[in-house]
């Protein structure tokens, strides 16, 4: 299985916006990826500059700023659990969602948000993700007005 390091993860987003910006061919989940970034402009300057990236590695947040990179990689894992449809019934969840919200974009935040909830209650808890409860929060969100 690939586990990219940060570090990885940094330079993958930045050779993607280089190559977006410069209008060079990329493999599809580059092309994924980049879909994403185009999305975020607010995030151009710091993908612009690998190195920079690269030095604020461990470097402690001033709860500011939201990390670009970590926000691009919930857009990929989103839309990979979606291609997929892993945790089963996220497909639907995620598409109903967006049909509800008429924005793919913004009902991924909305998912990211519970995805982010999912890993965080299996990390406190000491206890594996609960894919039905990630699905079922979305779900809500789908439902509310």
């Amino acid at each position: 299985m690939f586990s990219p390091s940060q570090a990885d993860v940094r330079r993958f987003f930045c050779a993607v916006h280089a190559k977006q910006q410069a209008g060079e061919a990329m493999e599809a989940i580059e092309v994924l990826a980049g879909q994403w970034i185009a999305e975020h402009p607010e995030y151009h300057a710091a993908l612009s500059d690998v190195d920079a990236a690269l030095a604020q590695l461990g470097q402690p947040g001033d709860g500011a700023q939201e990390n670009p990179f970590l926000h691009l990689s919930m857009h990929l894992s989103v839309s990979e659990q979606c291609s997929i449809d892993q945790p089963p019934g996220i497909r639907q969840a995620v598409e109903l969602l967006a049909a509800r919200r008429g924005d793919l974009h913004q009902a991924h935040h909305e998912v990211m948000e519970c995805l982010g909830r999912m890993v965080w209650e299996s990390q406190r808890s000491g206890r594996p993700p609960d894919g039905q409860a990630y699905i079922d929060q979305v779900r809500r969100r789908a439902t509310q007005d």
